[in-house]
């Protein structure tokens, strides 16, 4: 028989990976104070680790051409941008004649051309068409000549081209209403097409869509997509003027009738877009000193084209032609005095490291430190917003790589002389963009699809930016372990029979259901905007109103039919558990959709999870800083203080907040499905543990 020493069997040892969980869980308030201040000063020093950009397709070879476009080119722009403005002034009610004379002459440099006529199309929310494009439903009744207007799109079939891939160039212009800067847009593509339509080296295909804007920039160029992509054939022919004129009251024109039989009755399609150019000409530079290139990327959800493009485009703007390239930037975050200090500090810790070691490359001058961050937060608020910033915006819903180019002269155009200039520095941009592009043999797929933007020349890689957003939500799972595994060791020593063990370690699924109900509560109040629509005269004020008021109500009732009636659903720590789990896993979830609003969602959501405690429970400095993160935990207070603390003046009130909201849900924007469903629903529990009855 064994002794009772060698009968003993030792417990096996644990994992060293289940040891550090069951250590990081203990210690979960040093962890998620270590993490949150990890996270917040990993995004203070985003503008710091910026990286140079770098075009990394070598095929693009930027530059590595002379510009062919020659004075012909630019002269014929010139006749051609006297003829629009003659035209306007002539015939200011027209909205076929311009479309008419940019089809004339484009047929005249050799390409194929046709008219694309579309009706517009009000953004307006539909809860069943949310995840499609702005605008993806046709109106095809009640066509009359103030319903629609009319693209004109010019081929260049490529010389050396299959037919199976193009290049886009955009130039909206409003028919209607024709203005200057318009006018010289169209001038610069004209100028760049005719340049095109004679060159041997051509591979892909361009198109040439001028954009009747008279609907909106974006509508014209949406439309045109979606039917460039979606064959119909319900006769998108050419346009019948003649019919319109009486009732437009349009005179005759003095176009060469001809023209029509250029145009083709059928819609034109190139290739596969390999990357879209949308090019407008703005009003003067604000400096004065030289000529500007503003460059916007931001499309829905977020979207940004592959960073080569914008390579391509700011290298040539800025070695080729001279221009300055911007990005846009929160100016009043220039002016910051707590900024600064920021910069301050770390371009001083830059110092003292490249005094210990020359070869570290750690540090920032303040100027470019407070210039980064208004651009980092201008980049960041714009992709988490979900609005696209140009027409641009369109191409990205079909996986188009493709920036809006506004470029702002230095000075007026007071002589024959400074418009020919700024036509041959726009044609020779557009040229050299396009002979990159050309040079492709497969789409953009070499550089990053995911960055952040500093400035015009700088930029943050997903690799980067991401650690913040992580260090942010890490703490989530291990709070909501450690108050778990608190609950359910309560529950065995208060415990005295099997059975009572058994139930309680089920007991998550209480507050599990209320969660559930919260977040059902929360889809509903993002249907509500649909119906408040149906109210006739209806003023943003009321509409707020109105949405804020059917939400209690509805959240009452539910509270009262489903909610928690009995006195295991009061265990707050279970309740907390379960709703920091669910934040966690919406804030991942939304980091795939869109990491703008993830990374700033966390910022308002993460403390506020983690803080919230029930008042009778917690000491009056706790019960507090719960208050006041769950106030400004509120999209609405938070829309408002930000708004502030920024210095945004752009109205007052909840009218102005009804605004911004109707933008997210007419556009699409995930971010409105967060703010309901995930946002929301974590706020009312907050609410709901801070005033639990412990």
């Amino acid at each position: 028989m064994d002794s009772p020493a060698e009968s003993e069997i030792p417990k096996p040892k644990q994992r060293p990976i289940i040891r550090i969980g069951i250590f990081i869980i203990s210690h979960s308030f040093f962890v998620s104070v270590i993490c949150c201040t990890a996270g917040v000063l990993a995004l203070l020093l985003l503008p710091v680790l910026a990286k140079k950009t770098y075009v990394s397709e070598n095929a693009l070879m930027p530059g590595s051409s002379s510009p062919m476009i020659s004075d012909q080119d630019v002269s014929r722009a010139s006749r051609f941008i006297d003829e629009l403005n003659s035209l306007y002034l002539e015939s200011r009610s027209s909205g076929i004649e311009i479309p008419r004379l940019i089809a004339l002459h484009m047929a005249n440099l050799g390409g194929e051309v046709s008219y694309h006529k579309f009706q517009s199309q009000p953004n307006k929310f539909h809860p069943l068409h949310f995840f499609t494009s702005p605008n993806a439903e046709t109106n095809r009744g009640n066509e009359t000549c103030e319903s629609y207007a009319t693209n004109t799109v010019g081929i260049i079939r490529a010389s050396r081209g299959d037919g199976k891939e193009s290049i886009v160039l955009v130039t909206p212009y409003n028919s209607v209403n024709l203005s200057q800067n318009e006018a010289l847009s169209l001038g610069i593509a004209y100028a760049a097409f005719s340049l095109l339509a004679q060159v041997t080296w051509l591979a892909k295909d361009i198109i040439w869509l001028a954009a009747d804007s008279q609907y909106g920039q974006y509508n014209s160029v949406a439309s045109w997509l979606r039917d460039y992509h979606t064959p119909s054939f319900d006769g998108f022919g050419k346009v019948d003027a003649a019919n319109c004129h009486g009732s437009n009251g349009i005179q005759e024109s003095n176009l060469d009738m001809s023209i029509e039989t250029e145009v083709s009755d059928t819609f034109r399609r190139a290739g596969t877009m390999a990357a879209a150019l949308v090019i407008k000409v703005a009003s003067t530079s604000e400096d004065g000193n030289q000529d500007a290139l503003n460059i916007y990327a931001e499309a829905s959800n977020g979207q940004m084209p592959n960073l080569d493009l914008i390579n391509v485009v700011s290298y040539l703007a800025v070695h080729g032609q001279g221009l300055q390239v911007k990005m846009e930037k929160l100016v009043s975050l220039i002016d910051s005095k707590w900024l600064k200090f920021i910069g301050e500090v770390f371009e001083s810790v830059g110092k003292i490291a490249r005094s210990l070691n020359p070869q570290l490359k750690f540090g920032i001058s303040v100027k470019d430190y407070v210039e980064g961050s208004a651009t980092l937060v201008s980049s960041l608020y714009n992709q988490a917003l979900g609005v696209p910033t140009g027409s641009h915006g369109a191409f990205r819903d079909y996986q188009v790589d493709a920036v809006t180019m506004e470029i702002s002269p230095k000075i007026t155009f007071n002589s024959l002389g400074r418009q020919t200039e700024f036509l041959f520095q726009g044609g020779r941009l557009i040229e050299g963009i396009v002979r990159s592009v050309n040079n492709l043999l497969e789409k953009f797929h070499q550089s990053f699809f995911l960055y952040l933007l500093t400035s015009s020349n700088k930029f943050i890689s997903v690799g980067v930016y991401m650690i913040a957003f992580l260090l942010l939500v890490a703490p989530l799972p291990v709070v909501a372990a450690s108050l778990f595994s608190d609950a359910i060791k309560s529950d065995e020593d208060k415990a005295t029979s099997s059975d009572s063990n058994s139930y309680k370690s089920w007991r998550w699924l209480y507050p599990a259901k209320t969660i559930f109900l919260i977040h059902l509560w929360g889809a509903i109040v993002s249907l509500l905007p649909y119906f408040i629509y149906k109210i006739p005269d209806s003023q943003p004020t009321s509409n707020i109103l109105i949405w804020a008021s059917l939400s209690i109500f509805i959240l009452t009732v539910l509270h009262l039919f489903f909610g928690p009636h009995t006195c295991h659903l009061q265990e707050w720590a279970l309740l907390k558990s379960v709703t920091v789990s669910a934040a966690f896993i919406g804030l991942c979830l939304m980091s795939v959709i869109n990491f703008a609003t993830a990374e700033i969602g966390a910022l308002l959501l993460v403390p506020m999870c983690l803080v919230v405690k029930p008042w009778r429970a917690a000491r009056k400095v706790h019960s507090a800083l719960s208050l006041v993160l769950v106030v400004l935990g509120f999209p609405g207070v938070a829309f408002f203080v930000l708004k502030a603390a920024f210095g945004v003046q752009n109205g007052s009130g909840l009218a102005e907040f009804w605004y911004w909201l109707e933008s997210l849900w007419a556009w699409n924007s995930a971010t409105y499905i967060y703010l309901c469903m995930v946002h929301l629903p974590c706020w009312v529990l907050c609410i709901y543990i801070l005033l639990h009855p412990c």
